[in-house]
């Protein structure tokens, strides 16, 4: 009896090691068993079938609890699906990680772009608002000094014609200058003043930042008054528009022309000193 006792226990362990409880609830079910055959008593035989069926219900609550193999097995590619899972998602993290960079260095880009635009534009209407101020300063002070009166038709005094409209170009009435003057050309084109009339023409032009007409004007001069005195001062100040208009080297060539058409005058010298501040040297 007891070999036979033992067989059941070898195909127990030959099914692996998830049936190692069963395997000893079995020895302990044969013991149970042999224990019986000792017993006389009907009371305790039916005691003892009472552990065996108490004994049996366990084992399989306990094969039932069991995990299998397969179920293992089952359990492992879950976990490796699941890594691979966080593997692929912390890829695409950093990928997204790295295109957030680069669109923040690029709007740090025209961020530094539109703040130097803003800064160029800050500057052009600080100038723009002095551009008007000093309009609106020209225009209140030729409000108070009244409209401008023309000189008479038909002056009798070209001298006091004259000096009248010198002294509006002294005192910066322009306007009124530019009259007087033109006046005195259209009566007395041919006085000893014609010449300076005729400059001091061009020089209102040039205070009023008329740059072409004063250029014009100068050339006038030149032109009517060519061995005038005033000649090389028209020249002078003809070079010094073309400046003004940024037009350099039309400016440069009138600044040559002055030095080396009327050298030893004091036009001569400024219009050296002038171009030795363009850095521009002339030897005639």
């Amino acid at each position: 009896m007891t070999s036979k006792a033992n067989q059941p226990k070898k195909d127990r362990i030959v099914s692996g090691p998830i049936l190692r409880r069963p395997v000893v609830l079995g020895v302990g079910i044969a013991l149970v068993a042999m224990s019986a055959l000792s017993c006389s008593s009907s009371t305790e035989l039916e005691a003892i079938s009472a552990q065996i069926r108490d004994v049996q219900q366990q084992l399989l609550q306990l094969q039932k609890s069991s995990p299998s193999q397969d179920d293992i097995v089952a359990l492992g590619e879950r976990v490796e699906e699941r890594i691979e899972g966080i593997q692929d998602g912390q890829t695409d993290l950093a990928t997204r990680v790295d295109q957030l960079a680069l669109q923040v260095e690029q709007l740090q880009n025209k961020l530094e772009d539109t703040n130097f635009r803003l800064a160029q534009l800050s500057q052009q209407i600080a100038a723009t608002q002095k551009e008007l101020q000093a309009v609106r300063l020209a225009a209140e002070e030729a409000r108070r000094a009244g409209p401008p009166s023309p000189p008479a038709e038909e002056p009798g005094d070209p001298q006091t014609l004259y000096d009248t409209a010198y002294n509006d170009y002294v005192a910066g009435n322009f306007d009124l200058a530019i009259l007087g003057f033109r006046q005195y050309l259209e009566s007395f084109p041919e006085t000893d003043q014609s010449d300076n009339a005729a400059y001091w023409l061009g020089e209102c032009y040039y205070r009023q930042s008329r740059f072409k007409k004063a250029i014009e004007q100068f050339d006038l001069v030149m032109d009517r008054y060519g061995t005038s005195d005033r000649a090389a001062s028209a020249l002078l100040k003809k070079g010094y528009a073309y400046l003004e208009l940024n037009e350099r080297a039309q400016g440069v060539v009138q600044l040559q022309k002055v030095i080396c058409e009327h050298a030893g005058t004091d036009e001569a010298v400024l219009a050296r000193n002038r171009l030795r501040e363009l850095s521009i040297d002339v030897e005639c």
